[in-house]
């Protein structure tokens, strides 16, 4: 998947773009607010093998007992169930083992209807009550045969979901049932340890980033501010950083794959939380809308925008503005090539940020063939039929790649949010009676596991610690700034422009 302009095109003038409107990234309201002994165990296939392509995996495993039982099958396939009976269908006995598709939807899905570590205490219950692990006389024969099954259960949830464990509580459980498994034979003993182990490694890893989060975001600063301030400590624009397009392009894929790494499936969920008609705890809304590393992620699109436009409005000299355009133009077209399309996304709608876009005569120097051909590709009418038809090619080639470079997918992420937010509320939870609507988690965890197979591609390039740098802590304007720095550049066209110029040199700048 290449993108190259074509020779037919001809070079155009400056023309008002279909995403002229297009602002940073703006989610509908309920998202932003503010904010082992492997032999033994049965096995988890990767993200992209558990679901196929009619969205849920057919071979669902059904007892005699799960026909009566509160679920409701129709061709073999799950449709809905009662609450109750779907956390019975999580767990494991001696003749049972829920398929890798119910365990992720349904501990994808469970959070909209009880806290993870509700589901944890009655994991529990069930596993100590039915099991009878809480009975030292207990078969042993029958011990070897279910604790590899809970201790696989186990395993697949702290994997997978390693945040829920974030709390105490969840923690608690875990460590209880953990210890009764591990107090079988030696074997489990240190399975239980490795588990535990890869667990607390990976909420240590989150913390690490957090941290390093919170110190650049409490380190930024307003360009225009530290302008004015210390005028001779911002000289060096993102060219004398990287003048290469392709390095510039490969060092905004590690940052995007470093910050989709981290978001966990629940944020998905818990982005579009909302009361259970069924649950009276009010408290519970709020504690489970946590959303951190997901709205880092917008936080990051809206800053690479922004960065793009103060560097395009920051130039003095039009040829200058004009190379500067160009060269986005490049790190956009290598971005797509890549399979980049956040960045890509990102840097398109900075260019097209109105600040920019009234730039007519820097525009009318930039040859615009190629950015014509990378607006055509990211298209939003027919749904954005075009990009979605690119997403499926990249996703192809990763399925097939035969270098890591070619397994990079990294969707427009925004548009992913949109497509699981509109899911969401188009499609009941519960039925009218009362029973869970699987057939909707179905579909919605067959969206987040392919997100979950293209988070966990290993970036191929070498990292450069000072574009990086750059990249993450450079100040931008905001927007007020960058209409600023815009009527400087080319003044204004009409009062309006003229008007808002005077208040914004007023405000700004100290000046009449």
């Amino acid at each position: 998947m290449v993108l190259k302009a074509k020779s037919e095109i001809k070079e155009q003038q400056w023309k008002p773009s279909m995403y002229s409107n297009i602002t940073p990234v703006c989610f509908p309201s309920p998202l932003i607010e503010k904010p082992i002994g492997k032999e033994s165990m049965p096995q988890t296939p990767p993200f992209s093998a558990m679901f196929d392509s009619s969205g849920y995996n057919r071979n669902l495993y059904q007892s005699a007992e799960d026909s009566c039982g509160g679920l409701y099958y129709h061709d073999n396939n799950l449709l809905s169930g009662s609450l109750e009976a779907l956390i019975q269908h999580l767990v494991p006995n001696v003749d049972y083992y829920p398929d890798r598709t119910y365990i992720f939807t349904f501990l994808l899905s469970s959070r909209l209807f009880m806290h993870p570590y509700e589901l944890m205490a009655k994991v529990c219950h069930l596993c100590v009550e039915h099991q009878q692990l809480s009975d030292p006389d207990s078969d042993k024969n029958q011990m070897r045969k279910i604790a590899p099954k809970i201790l696989q259960l186990l395993t697949e949830w702290t994997e997978t979901f390693p945040y829920d464990f974030r709390d105490e509580r969840m923690m608690r459980n875990l460590k209880d049932l953990a210890h009764r498994i591990a107090s079988g034979e030696e074997t489990y003993r240190k399975n239980v340890q490795q588990m535990m182990q890869c667990l607390i490694r990976k909420l240590a890893t989150l913390s690490q980033y957090e941290e390093v989060l919170a110190k650049i975001s409490s380190t930024s600063t307003d360009r225009l501010t530290v302008l004015k301030t210390k005028p001779q400590s911002i000289q060096r624009d993102i060219i004398t950083i990287c003048n290469d397009p392709y390095t510039l392009a490969q060092q905004l894929t590690h940052i995007e794959l470093e910050r989709l790494n981290y978001i966990g499936p629940e944020e998905f969920v818990q982005a579009f939380v909302q009361k259970d008609p069924l649950d009276n705890d009010k408290s519970c809304y709020s504690e489970r809308k946590k959303t951190r590393n997901l709205e880092a992620y917008v936080e990051w699109f809206n800053r690479l925008s922004y960065l793009v436009a103060t560097e395009i409005c920051m130039p003095v000299k039009k040829k200058h503005r004009a190379r500067m355009i160009e060269y986005f133009i490049d790190v956009a077209r290598e971005c797509f090539n890549i399979g980049n399309f956040n960045s890509l996304m990102a840097i398109i709608s900075g260019m097209n940020m109105s600040p920019v876009s009234r730039l007519k005569k820097t525009w009318a120097k930039v040859k615009t063939a190629k950015f014509d051909i990378l607006e055509h590709q990211m298209d939003p009418s027919s749904n954005f039929y075009n990009y979605r038809t690119a997403l499926r090619g990249a996703a192809q080639r990763s399925l097939t790649a035969h270098s890591s470079r070619e397994k990079i997918v990294i969707p427009f992420f925004s548009l992913l949010i949109k497509d699981i937010y509109f899911l969401n509320e188009g499609c009941a939870n519960r039925l009218p009676n009362g029973h869970v609507n699987f057939e909707k988690f179905w579909e919605l965890a067959k969206q987040v596991s392919e997100f979950m197979t293209w988070k966990q591609v290993e970036c191929p390039f070498e990292r450069d610690r000072k574009i990086l740098q750059y990249l993450l802590t450079v100040p931008v304007f905001s927007e007020d700034a960058l209409y600023l720095a815009s009527y400087e550049s080319e003044g204004p066209e009409n009062h309006i422009e003229k008007d808002r110029w005077k208040s914004l040199r007023s405000t700004l700048l100290g000046r009449v």
